[in-house]
């Protein structure tokens, strides 16, 4: 089977891999040319120069850049992957976008015979590097199946929650958890620190009951030590918050804590962070 990656940042770079490592013919397009070199030399597979030439002749294309906009000039811009992607191909879009976005794409697909799953992921870049990823699936049945177990590859759960648009709908539904879980973490270490306690022995301990979350297995020590130089940025969440609360508005909802989470990773970018890891809330609480 022949697939296509478009956009080797730090998740779609590992996720590529992953399909060449599993024997499909992969080949993969990047707009800074020296990463799709890079992941060549790693990973072998082919790179093209253009979105439209590394869609010619795929079964499968698959995306994961920046953001709507990105997703628009990849797919539909000058020489982009619908100007060359065959009838009965699918296209998928990793990117962490709007629902609006999934709905417009599904439509653009359509128009050229061409299936189409919104389809955003988990597990931030660990996940992406172990094949580990949780991916939340948006458009039709038949059309998952064909493509769950290619996604297989890098991912150890995949489902299809809804019709298009769903599995960013999901998305945003899994990143208004993450932003109450670790704000409720940075000030429950601020808290014990403030209080003199061992915070890594209290970890230890709550981490066995009702307050365990990943955020505590895997953030919890980094952020007791300060440490923040990696992981998903908070850049990249305020993107996927500013997603999450424009939808909100449209359908009514209520995202209180979501909105002032938002202002606080707001203080975190002022205060020279924005490209630390998620889990440096905390040091609006101890600078």
């Amino acid at each position: 089977m022949k697939v296509s990656f478009i956009g080797l940042g730090v998740m779609g770079f590992p996720m590529a891999g992953h399909l060449q490592q599993k024997g499909f013919d992969v080949c993969v397009y990047n707009r800074t040319a020296a990463k799709a070199t890079t992941w060549q030399q790693r990973y072998q597979g082919r790179i093209a120069d253009t979105p439209a030439l590394a869609a010619t002749g795929a079964d499968i294309v698959f995306v994961c850049v920046g953001n709507d906009d990105d997703v628009r000039q990849v797919v539909n811009g000058e020489n982009g992957i619908l100007s060359t992607l065959s009838a009965s191909a699918v296209l998928v879009d990793h990117t962490t976008a709007s629902a609006e976005l999934a709905k417009e794409l599904a439509a653009s697909c359509k128009a050229h015979q061409v299936d189409f799953l919104d389809a955003p992921v988990s597990g931030g870049q660990a996940g992406a590097e172990n094949g580990q990823l949780t991916i939340m699936v948006g458009g039709e049945q038949a059309v998952f199946d064909r493509v769950q177990p290619v996604m297989s590859a890098y991912a150890r759960h995949s489902k299809l929650i809804g019709g298009h648009g769903s599995g960013q709908l999901a998305k945003m539904m899994n990143q208004i958890c993450i932003a109450g879980i670790v704000q409720g973490l940075s000030e429950a270490l601020h808290f014990g620190q403030q209080a003199g306690l061992d915070c890594a022995t209290v970890i230890d301990v709550i981490s066995k009951g009702a307050a365990q979350s990943w955020q505590m297995e895997n953030r919890a020590a980094t952020m007791i030590n300060g440490e923040y130089e990696f992981g998903f940025a908070v850049d990249w969440m305020r993107k996927d918050l500013a997603i999450a609360l424009a939808e909100a508005r449209r359908n009514g909802s209520t995202l209180a804590l979501t909105a002032l989470v938002d202002q606080y990773y707001a203080d975190v970018q002022k205060s020279g962070g924005g490209r630390w890891d998620t889990s440096s809330l905390l040091t609006r609480l101890t600078h």
